[in-house]
């Protein structure tokens, strides 16, 4: 199976990529001005990697509900499954971008105009697409469909 992890935001899409081989990587973030070119840029991956799933972080509170910015994300699936026709499955997105800066050891070394060149570029929303596809993908399988979108 061909998976693409998406960790959704208004200006920014992070993307990543992760197969057969259980490895998620990150690929260059969805960063075009407008929400229609940024989806065509997500189309372009969905078609050169063949993708067969795809796997959004789904932005729950600290405490497990479900807030403003989950039903933006639930509104973007919606879209989603419209435009491109797979499968959807949510993944707890808790933390993912802290996490993302914990590993990138040059991030607490950079200027506050470099981390703020690093953010625009997507790099970080890739990394934490990367986090949540790689922890997707860690699960167990039998457990994978108990997030599967509810519009499937």
């Amino acid at each position: 199976m061909r998976y693409l992890g998406i960790d959704y935001g208004e200006r920014r899409i992070g993307l990543s990529f992760g197969d057969e081989l259980g490895l998620a990587l990150p690929l260059p973030a969805a960063t075009a001005p407008k929400k229609k070119a940024r989806l065509g840029q997500i189309g372009q991956i969905i078609e050169e990697r063949r993708v067969q799933c795809l796997v959004v972080g789904y932005p729950y509170n600290m405490d497990g509900t479900v807030g403003i910015k989950a039903r933006e994300v639930d509104v973007f699936i919606a879209m989603l499954e419209q435009v491109f026709g797979l499968p959807v499955y949510r993944a707890d997105e808790r933390l993912t971008t802290d996490e993302a800066l914990r590993r990138t050891d040059r991030w607490r070394r950079m200027t506050r105009r470099a981390r703020s060149r690093a953010r625009a570029s997507g790099a970080l929303d890739s990394r934490a697409a990367a986090i949540i596809l790689q922890d997707f993908l860690d699960s167990p399988e039998d457990k994978r469909g108990e997030h599967r979108s509810r519009n499937q």
